[in-house]
């Protein structure tokens, strides 16, 4: 996240304008992701996705030479994984759920499947934090539209970076609050 920041601010300082900085300092994730694809030779589907979105939305800004526009695109990428995470919980098993049991330690990840198993709260908890993490993001993207498209475009990466920080913060903090709670009520220590 600093380093596409420090290449914008270091690319206006130079003289160079909006547009070209922002989409230069945008480059930055899309060679990451093209030398991940390259180097494990294969391409996971979120790569695809990143890579169809920075693709896609600098295409756009190409067409318009809009920098606002180009600012506006990390909004299409929280709005679509908020969207994704609010689908989940139509599936059999939330985003938070799944993707927090692959990295808990095997005892851990037994409670937690004995827990969703038997236990009507855990899976009403791993649902609304997910809701809220969904959410989290679609608030983000909206965010970032209206930063985009009303405050000076120079101020906008910064405030961008600040908002993502303060969002994950946010989000954070309800869930690990949440879960406290939700280890009162099943009688042991809170392993979320």
């Amino acid at each position: 996240m600093a380093l596409p920041l420090l290449l914008y601010y270091g690319l206006r300082m130079l003289g160079m304008n909006q547009w070209l900085a922002l989409v230069i300092s945008g480059a930055l994730p899309l060679a990451r992701l093209v030398y991940q694809v390259v180097r494990e030779r294969k391409v996971e589907r979120t790569t695809l996705f990143s890579l169809s979105i920075i693709v896609t939305s600098t295409l756009v800004s190409l067409l318009t030479g809009d920098p606002r526009l180009v600012l506006a695109r990390e909004s299409y990428f929280t709005a679509l994984v908020g969207l994704w995470m609010l689908s989940t919980l139509l599936a059999k098993r939330p985003f938070l759920y799944a993707a927090t049991i692959q990295i808990l330690p095997e005892a851990t990840a037994h409670s937690w499947r004995e827990d969703w198993d038997n236990s009507p709260d855990f899976r009403k908890a791993m649902r609304l934090m997910t809701a809220a993490w969904g959410a989290a993001f679609l608030i983000d993207a909206v965010a970032r539209v209206v930063m985009a498209y009303t405050l000076p475009v120079d101020s906008v990466p910064l405030l961008g970076a600040g908002l993502l920080v303060v969002m994950l913060i946010a989000v954070v903090q309800f869930s690990k609050a949440y879960a406290r709670r939700l280890a009162v009520r099943l009688g042991r220590p809170s392993s979320v």
